[in-house]
């Protein structure tokens, strides 16, 4: 059923339409609706006006836009034009449009005389503007179009004059130029030019000031809220007067006001109500001041408080319709009923109020009409239509029936039931298997009828029914609500820090209603950008995987996964981090030169999301190796300088390179060259002696020469090393200086020595090479040593002294009271007393003991078996021997042993093994655990320590258990260590330590790595190439262990046996070697638990060297009683050091 409507206005002109000269027409627009359809008139100038009785008007059907060609006689449609669009309910109307058709503006044709004024006058040169479409622009220029400098005595007005405070010869020229510009219409326009002519004085009057704009002592100024403000004071006087503002009761202007034009302009962009008040300025030289007083008012046009509302409203009800407005000056209000004022359309039920709200009581469908309410002031006017309508109708759903909702399990949703009726509805929903209303917590009907479900649930699907009813009837429709699973993203994408030029993935997996079937999408965003469908090749989307090959800087922000349905959707976002090696460092430059140091600074470069760590500084000299680069030192990250000490008479430059965690970058661009001075030049005196003989006396004259010469070195040898190799000699070896460190020609070293603590002067010998070898010293004694550089120039700095021995000899002793007690059938101990420190020749390696079988004492037969020697580290009196064979007599010495090699022998002990018994009984209790058949191994907890243990290994089925393997090991002693403490530089790494009292016989181990960049996600090991290579190394690790693990059980003979083979006499063999223990397989030698510290300064009496500590605390030993591992071949010694100092104490 349609529904009656009064018309109203949708769209129409701007209150002032302009006819510019370039538009081919005008649209003069009025567009309404309504029910029955508006017919549309119009007036001008508020006659009735019929464009449609115009041939030369262009119109459109049924609408009330016209349209006027630019066909040159635009002037005769110039005017004001209203529209009114009319049914049979009522008229709209628009607000006034105005159409402006503007004249082409132009200077007048004169001829201007010549102005002719004394040097120091005040000049000014009117340009009196013609009239256009603002806005207006003024320029002062020449017939050449060249600007006319303004300053603080000259200026060009806000009325487009051009001010001379005062004038000056060069003032004179016959082509001054105002040019008009009206850039709306594309418009300049030229005055005529005129010509100034100053005449030189010989006697300048000065003057004290007077305003030459504006005039007066006050002035009134009147803008509308949100326009500029501008003030201006020009002055004349000589000398040229400076002007100040100020606002009268403020101790300085408002802090958005801006003084321009050299002070002659104040300016307020977009003034209010605060901007209102008195402003001053004054222009004042040495002979006086004027003054001028601004009363600037800010007034508004007309707005509405409260604008007339439509209403549908019920036969004989009452009606209010309410307009207020504000504005300044204080709008008039002008009601109008359907166009007309509302003194022409009288009724009796309707009156206005004093406040000018009109009211009608018992409304009538007669009463139904358009109320236009008018508001005016000075700066404008405004309009409002207000749709009355008195009618009675049965309930109108304007809702479409039978629409179909889809719901989130969990979430809200709205289905909607628009309803038209007078009087008002009341408005229910049921559910269709229900006939009661649909009510509870999780459900809310709205003023509009539409029905929201808070929380939805599955339950709540089906078919819902939404009725209309008021007094003139009852209507209903229909909806369908579906209830879907939510969607949800259940793996996001995760944040992801690579190494640029990677390929990395993001993945984001979601699940959603399976009902949705192909309407499910994820969709990819970066940034807010959308990347699916993107042209860039590098970015692959595949289900839900975003691949990004080759990423760059560029790749790196935040990624939005986002899981879309038609109903719902789930977002998660990932930040994708780009890291490299960082950026050369810029600006490097040399600053705070002082001779032989100098300042470096730099500015760092980018760090890659990457904190830089450290800057590495290098150098090149030209003098020496020119053209290579040598690292000098390096600064902590978070500096920015350093300050370089140099060599002398060398030529310097220096670069900069960032170390972060991804590596180190590239370095900067070079700095100037540096030549660094001679310190203190050192010079040579010649003298020379001539005699002269004469027959009455003889007399000498000397001859001096002085020549300077290069400057003594600055440092001494560092790295020193000190070692005997024989017993009666000392090997000095020492890091040589580099050239740039000779700082002149002839470079020696003086070595010294002597025995420390006994009162012997220095041993001295000046050699050239980097190594001295002392002779014929005692054995094994201290010394003290010293190294100084020395070249012509002179000496050195004093060298610092360190202490060292001497080359150690062979034990000369042999250990005492030796006695084995026989602990069981397979395992003795023996116990000795220590050799003498006198008797050592050495630092004391430890001890070694050698056994062999003499027979078995099954049979009497005598069998003489292979020697077996083992070796026991640091000072021990005891041992334990295992692996021996039940029921044997055995033979033993120990002898002690140094670097140097073994000491001699002691007598020979024998001793007896008993019988042999159950191992149980032997070994103590039996314990049986079961293994699941796919394990391939089995960790204990909870053995005691120091204790040996005998392993049965069988297979079992269900019909039972096959023979067993059996494997004895002993557990070792449990490691404590205390106020474990590290220090570390760019060279070495100082470790700490307190041993647990159970370690005091043990040797320690330290392991170190190298882990600049250990992982960076997304980076290299993502890499496929890079997995299967680290695949291919495990592999052939596992095989190689393997390999050694089934040689090592195999019992035959070890690499020890082999050298017992070349060396069969141990007792008088000597041990030429670097490192005590020469059967070690360790890669990486222990640490011994008495030496603590890592710091590379070992003292003079400990020893550099390590060995595994094989005592009855921690030996590990097979049947024959061979250390399983021990023997695999020489090693080179590693040194305790990691900086890798000598050996000796400085």
């Amino acid at each position: 059923m349609p529904v009656e409507q009064l018309p109203t206005i949708t769209e129409h002109s701007p209150a002032s339409l302009i006819a510019f000269p370039f538009e081919e027409s005008f649209p003069m627009k009025c567009e309404a609706t309504g029910n029955p359809g508006p017919e549309f008139k119009w007036t001008k100038n508020g006659q009735d006006f019929d464009p449609y009785q115009d041939p030369r008007l262009i119109t459109l059907d049924d609408s009330g836009t016209f349209i006027i060609p630019n066909n040159g006689n635009l002037t005769e449609f110039q005017g004001n034009y209203r529209c009114f669009a009319t049914n049979k309910l009522g008229t709209a109307m628009s607000e006034e449009i105005e159409f402006v058709v503007p004249n082409v503006p132009k200077f007048p044709k004169e001829i201007i005389d010549p102005i002719e004024v004394m040097e120091g006058q005040s000049v000014i040169l009117e340009c009196n503007p013609p009239k256009g479409i603002p806005p207006l622009q003024i320029y002062w220029m020449t017939i050449s179009l060249q600007h006319i400098e303004q300053d603080e005595r000259v200026s060009v007005g806000l009325n487009g004059n051009l001010y001379f405070s005062n004038a000056i010869e060069t003032d004179s020229r016959r082509d001054y130029c105002c040019f008009a510009a009206f850039p709306r219409i594309r418009t300049i326009v030229q005055k005529t030019a005129m010509s100034v002519v100053v005449k030189s004085t010989n006697s300048l009057l000065e003057r004290k000031p007077s305003l030459l704009t504006p005039t007066g002592k006050e002035s009134h100024t009147y803008l509308v809220k949100g326009e500029d403000l501008q003030l201006e004071c020009i002055a004349e006087g000589f000398p040229t007067p400076k002007v100040e503002w100020v606002k009268t009761g403020f101790h300085k202007l408002p802090e958005r006001a801006v003084v321009e034009s050299h002070g002659k302009l104040l300016t307020v962009e977009m003034v209010n109500e605060e901007d209102e008040g008195k402003y001053m300025c004054r222009a004042k030289n040495p002979h006086g001041e004027v003054m001028h007083y601004f009363h600037v008012t800010v007034e508004e046009p007309p707005e509405f408080e409260i604008e007339p509302q439509s209403q549908l409203v019920t036969i004989g009800a009452d009606v209010v319709i309410k307009c207020v407005v504000k504005g300044n000056p204080q709008p008039t209000v002008a009601w109008r009923v359907n166009g007309r004022p509302l003194n022409e359309v009288p009724t009796s039920n309707r009156k206005v109020l004093k406040d000018g709200t009109i009211s009608i009581h018992n409304a009538k469908p007669e009463n139904s009409a358009v109320f236009q309410c008018e508001a005016t002031n000075r700066h404008g006017t405004i309009l409002a239509n207000a749709n009355i309508m008195i009618m009675n109708i049965q309930p109108l759903i304007l809702t479409e029936n039978n629409l179909q909702y889809m719901a989130v399990e969990g979430k809200g949703v709205v289905m909607h039931c628009k309803v038209f009726s007078s009087p008002t509805s009341s408005i229910t929903w049921s559910k269709a298997d229900s006939a009661d209303v649909v009510e509870g917590e999780r459900f809310s009907v709205h003023k509009n009828g539409s029905l929201e479900i808070h929380n939805a649930m599955k339950e709540d699907m089906g078919e819902y029914s939404c009725f209309a009813q008021n007094t003139e009837g009852k209507v209903a429709i229909a909806a369908t609500l579906e209830v879907k699973d939510p969607t949800r993203i259940v793996d996001p994408p995760h944040d992801l820090r690579v190494l640029v030029g990677t390929t990395i993935q993001f993945s984001c997996q979601a699940e959603y209603d399976p009902s949705i079937g192909e309407d499910f999408e994820i969709i990819w965003e970066k940034d807010g950008m959308a990347l699916n469908g993107s042209e860039n090749a590098r970015y692959i989307l595949d289900d839900g995987v975003l691949e990004i090959i080759n990423v760059s800087f560029g790749d790196q922000g935040l990624y939005v996964c986002v899981a879309r349905t038609p109903v719902d959707q789930d977002m998660a976002v990932a930040q994708l981090s780009v890291v490299d090696v960082p950026d050369p460092p810029e600006d490097v430059i040399l600053t705070e030169h002082n001779g032989r140091s100098v300042k470096l600074q730099w500015i760092p470069g980018d760090d890659h999301n990457s904190s830089i760590t450290e800057f590495v500084i290098e150098f090149e000299e030209s003098q020496h190796e020119p053209g290579s680069w040598r690292e000098m030192r390096r600064v902590p990250g978070n500096h920015h300088s350093a300050l370089l000490k140099l060599h002398g008479h060398l030529d310097y430059r220096f670069r900069v390179s960032a170390v972060n965690e991804v590596g180190r970058g590239r370095p900067s661009q070079d700095t100037e060259r540096y030549k660094t001075p001679a310190s203190a030049p050192v010079y040579k005196v010649h003298i020379s002696q001539a005699i002269f003989l004469s027959s009455t006396n003889n007399f000498t004259s000397n001859k001096i020469h002085i020549s300077a010469l290069s400057e003594a070195p600055d440092k001494n040898p560092e790295n020193i090393k000190i070692e005997g190799h024989l017993p009666h000699e000392m090997d000095i070896n020492w890091e040589p200086l580099s050239p740039i460190e000779h700082n002149g020609p002839g470079l020696e070293y003086k070595v010294s020595y002597r025995r420390q603590g006994a009162e012997e002067e220095w041993m001295e010998h000046m050699v050239k090479r980097h190594s001295f070898v002392v002779k014929n010293t005692p054995t094994f004694v201290l010394y003290e040593v010293k190294i100084q550089a020395k070249n012509h120039a002179g000496w050195g700095p004093d060298p610092k002294i360190i202490t060292a021995y001497s080359g150690e000899d062979f034990p000369s002793a042999s250990p005492e009271d030796v006695s084995v007690e026989v602990m069981n059938n397979t395992m003795v101990k023996v116990r000795w007393d220590h050799v003498h420190k006198d008797k050592l020749n050495g630092h004391l390696g430890g001890y070694r003991i050698s056994f062999w079988r003499l027979r078995s004492l099954q049979d009497s037969k005598k069998t003489h078996g292979d020697k077996h020697t083992l070796t026991f580290s640091g000072e021990r009196n005891h041992a334990v021997v295992t692996g021996l064979r039940p029921f044997s007599e055995y033979s033993l010495i120990v002898m002690a042993f140094n670097s140097r090699g073994n000491g001699p022998g002691s007598h020979p002990v024998s001793f007896k093994t008993p019988e042999g018994v159950n191992d149980t009984e032997e070994l103590g209790s039996l314990m049986t655990l079961n293994i699941s058949a796919d394990s391939n191994k089995l960790h204990l907890q909870d053995l005691e320590a120091l204790s040996k243990y005998k392993f049965y290994l069988r297979s079992c089925t269900r019909v039972g258990c096959g023979p067993a393997v059996s494997e004895e090991r002993t557990t070792v002693p449990e490691a404590t260590l205390l106020n474990i403490s590290t220090s570390v530089s760019h060279n070495f790494a100082n470790i700490s330590w307190i041993p647990g009292t159970e370690q005091t016989e043990s040797e320690l181990y330290v392991a170190f790595m190298n882990n600049r960049l250990a992982s960076i996600h997304g980076g290299i090991s993502n890499q496929g190439w890079f997995i299967g290579l680290m695949c291919a190394i495990a592999l052939l690790t596992l095989i190689v262990l393997i390999a050694c693990f089934v040689n090592r059980n195999k019992g035959g003979k070890y690499s020890v046996k082999e050298k017992e083979d070349l060396h069969p006499d141990l007792e008088s063999q000597g041990i030429n070697d670097d490192t005590f223990c020469e059967y070690s397989d360790n890669d990486e030698k222990p640490l011994k638990s008495s030496q603590h510290s890592l710091n590379g300064d070992l003292k003079g009496g400990d020893s550099g060297d390590s060995m595994v500590d094989y005592g009855d605390e921690d030996a590990h030993f097979n049947e024959d009683g061979s250390f399983i591992g021990e023997y695999s071949g020489r090693k080179e010694r590693v040194s305790m050091e990691i900086k890798g100092n000598n050996q000796s104490t400085a």
